[in-house]
């Protein structure tokens, strides 16, 4: 393979993530369930759950935008930290705010799926139509109006002491919790790179980045600022869009304290 003198010029540890990255992506194309099923992040209640997927699913991604602007991001920053810290400690700054990403988000998905476990437990006590329904409505909105829904809240309403209803009625909320929580895949860099991002806008807070959309020059410091209360308000009032939130959080998150330990360890271990 020959490389042009601009990706020649990329540091080694972005440009061998970089290739990685692009490489699990081709394959994925070809065999796109196999990879998601055995290296996308499951929830570790999920049949499909496998540990090493806290690593592997930092290498996959969902489509063209979603890898471009993820790799976009990593070589337009990552190689600026990657000549100042080195090879090494970039490395294990990318791997641990990857790797926080995923404990965050798996720790908030362990938060909702409790409560929709303790939810289903007691509509198993005190089993009704109404409280039903106020499940779907809450955890699975988007089954209402669904065929199956309908019939089973109809016969159950025209005989509400059928233990058969109460009996489906259970099944159908743990095979929603099982498919709509536990066996949702998460995939992508996207943790690791607002690890970047955030590293990025601590060591030069006040450089001028010009944005895309709206095209106004914003200073480091406030575009991950901005970034970050974006995800937090997207993630507690917006749980629901398929976007991990709380992952790119937790780059963000990970990647502050591990910078604020490297400063008051400066170069002890390095």
């Amino acid at each position: 393979m020959i490389l042009g003198p601009r990706f020649a010029g990329i540091p080694p540890v972005v440009k061998n993530l970089i290739l990685i990255n692009v490489a699990v992506f081709a394959i994925t194309l070809v065999a796109e369930s196999f990879m998601v099923e055995h290296f996308a992040l499951f929830y570790p209640g999920s049949a499909y759950f496998a540990p090493y997927q806290f690593v592997t699913h930092m290498f996959m991604h969902g489509g063209w935008m979603h890898i471009f602007f993820n790799m976009f991001a990593l070589w337009m920053f990552g190689k600026v930290l990657e000549q100042v810290w080195g090879g090494k400690r970039f490395l294990i700054y990318y791997m641990v705010t990857g790797l926080g990403a995923a404990a965050l988000h798996t720790f908030v998905q362990w938060i909702e799926i409790s409560r929709i476990q303790e939810a289903i437990l007691a509509f198993s006590n005190s089993p009704s139509p109404d409280l039903f329904a106020s499940l779907i409505h809450k955890y699975f909105s988007n089954q209402e109006g669904a065929s199956w829904y309908n019939a089973l809240i109809s016969a159950w309403d025209a005989s509400p002491s059928s233990e058969q209803f109460v009996l489906q009625a259970e099944s159908n909320l743990r095979q929603l919790l099982e498919i709509q929580r536990m066996n949702v895949p998460t995939l992508g860099a996207s943790g690791a790179v607002y690890g970047v991002l955030l590293a990025f806008g601590m060591l030069f807070p006040n450089v001028q980045l010009m944005l895309l959309i709206p095209p106004i020059p914003i200073k480091a410091k406030y575009m991950v600022i901005a970034y970050g209360l974006i995800e937090l308000s997207l993630g507690v009032f917006n749980p629901g869009d398929s976007v991990a939130h709380f992952a790119h959080l937790g780059g963000m998150i990970f990647g502050f304290f591990l910078i604020q330990y490297w400063r008051k360890n400066e170069y002890k271990h390095f």
